[in-house]
């Protein structure tokens, strides 16, 4: 059963769980179970993703019931009108904060602006020999893409030489071994945190909210990040 965490005669957001295809698409690859056919089994009724989150990111991912509302949350999204934040687990010590402008090339091999502003939310340093370093170094952040593009904050971690762990196409490779070999760790910590937007008829401002999984907690303990500690405090 997917976690529902809004919903109402127009919408329904739930929880995605990592691991899980929103929809099949030439660039998803292939599964047997898929995001829209599971919510539609679910609540009996047609769904229409208005966004996609990466089958390895976890968090809020928002559906319409009809159409004509798709058309309309689709605008928002389009206008930056929604407000999306996002927390990850990346390789090293990031700036306390940092506002990311770089172009980015989208699968149509065009150019595309692209904008994420993040803030360090804690660090750890744990005793486990990396390359040349005694230690290593991993922080967690606090994400917030201005803009939505293809894998965006995969690629801007990437830029500023800081990847999301568990990240093959663009993290690291070698430190994903690493963390592979020594706890078994499959799972990229990226998260869809929250998703603020208009609600396409009352007008009201809705915020929804995605609890932080036990797997991903689970990869902050194994190196010394406390994930609860951020939840408390949010």
């Amino acid at each position: 059963m997917l976690e529902i965490l809004y919903r109402d005669e127009y919408l329904v957001a739930i929880n995605k769980p990592s691991g899980l295809l929103v929809h099949k698409s030439f660039y998803a690859g292939t599964a047997d179970t898929y995001a829209v056919q599971e919510l539609k089994k679910q609540i009996g009724q047609k769904v229409h993703p208005v966004h996609r989150l990466d089958r390895k990111t976890s968090g809020v991912l928002l559906f319409t019931l009809d159409k004509e509302t798709l058309r309309t949350m689709s605008d928002q999204f389009a206008t930056r009108e929604v407000e999306k934040k996002y927390i990850a687990i990346l390789r090293g010590w990031t700036k306390e904060q940092e506002t990311i402008d770089y172009d980015l090339i989208n699968e149509n091999e065009v150019k595309q602006n692209a904008v994420t502003y993040y803030r360090r939310l804690q660090t750890s340093e744990i005793s486990l020999p990396f390359l040349k370093h005694q230690t290593s170094r991993y922080c967690l952040v606090e994400a917030i893409p201005e803009t939505g593009r293809f894998h965006q904050l995969r690629k801007h971690f990437k830029h500023i030489l800081h990847p999301i762990l568990g990240c093959r196409k663009h993290g690291c490779n070698k430190q994903n071994k690493l963390l592979l070999q020594t706890f078994n760790m499959t799972r990229m910590p990226l998260h869809a945190l929250q998703l603020t937007f208009t609600h396409p008829v009352s007008d009201e401002r809705i915020t929804v909210t995605a609890t932080i999984d036990e797997e991903f907690k689970n990869v902050g303990d194994l190196l010394g990040l406390d994930l609860n500690a951020y939840v408390k405090d949010h």
